[in-house]
């Protein structure tokens, strides 16, 4: 039997409007809530002078709390492209990331770090295999970086309607098994294993030991327990594949700013909570993922 618990964290963006933010508050307030991680967004850090990730660094280990790292790379670091330039300077600004997450002693550096996000669809080919080469081209120069760092290279498996490379568990699968890295693992994410999976046991069992991150939010991009997630036969699936890694909540319930813009969040999925709400919100969220967690580890499945 089974018996060990997963650390369990939280997107900063929850409680914000754009995807700059002052970290040092959210470290203390995941802290607060009980939380084990709190995941930064990359493209603040890569801007910032090392004494000022230092200070985040040492906050975090100073208030319990593991930072993990996630990033959808913008269209001028597209290491899908097929301009050239773009490309490289793609795999130029991934390994200046991986640079940073190390500095700071990060372990995981996740999401859609292959290709652009959210991506112009009007751009693309018509036929994805030229951008998926070049995809893969450019892991294969960035992932050396990742290994010189041990840092796992999470590849976030994304939605139709937010990227076109990797929409499911089997394609990222054979992307990363091509990569042919042990730090290139898979990032899965319930809401989108909600539009795009036949089953969100079998993507999780797809991916297997590649799974090097989890996600987890509602269908409706609400905090866990809010929506139709199946949740007791998810957890049945992470312990069936004896994940070990963290779970990171990214729910996204507010409107306006960068991030609602981004996430296409078009009306208010918080009913109106302040900013106490919502972190009773997060707090209840993470008490029922535990609780989820729990019985499956204990019990070898679901309730």
């Amino acid at each position: 039997m089974k018996t060990y618990m997963n650390k369990v964290g939280i997107y900063f963006a929850y409680w914000t409007k754009e995807w700059d933010a002052n970290y040092h508050y959210y470290i203390d307030k995941t802290a607060r809530l009980g939380f084990d991680i709190l995941e930064l967004c990359t493209a603040s850090l890569v801007d910032m002078n090392r004494n000022e990730r230092m200070s985040l660094r040492d906050h975090a280990g100073d208030a319990g709390i593991t930072l993990t790292y996630c990033v959808g790379l913008p269209p001028q670091f597209d290491p899908s492209s097929l301009d050239e330039g773009i490309r490289k300077a793609g795999v130029e600004y991934a390994v200046k990331t991986l640079g940073a997450i190390h500095e700071m002693g990060g372990k995981v550096f996740g999401g859609i770090n292959y290709a652009s996000w959210p991506v112009a669809f009007g751009d693309i080919a018509p036929d994805k295999t030229a951008h998926r080469n070049a995809a893969l081209k450019s892991m294969k120069e960035i992932i050396k970086t990742a290994e010189e760092y041990d840092i796992d290279y999470c590849l976030e498996v994304v939605n139709r309607f937010e990227q076109f490379l990797l929409n499911t568990a089997e394609e990222a699968l054979d992307f990363v098994n091509e990569i042919d890295s042990p730090k290139a693992k898979i990032l899965l994410d319930t809401f989108h294993m909600n539009i795009e999976e036949d089953s969100i046991s079998k993507a999780l069992l797809t991916a297997g030991k590649k799974l090097g991150h989890l996600h987890i939010g509602e269908n409706n991009r609400k905090t866990p327990g809010l929506g139709h997630i199946p949740w007791d036969e998810m957890m049945k699936a992470v312990n069936d594949i004896d994940y070990k890694g963290a779970i990171v909540m990214e729910p996204f319930i507010r409107t306006g700013g960068e991030v609602g813009r981004d996430i296409k969040v078009w009306h208010d999925l918080s009913n109106g909570a302040d900013e106490i709400r919502m972190d009773k919100g997060a707090k209840a969220a993470l008490e029922f993922i535990r609780a989820r967690r729990r019985d499956a580890a204990e019990n070898g499945g679901g309730v």
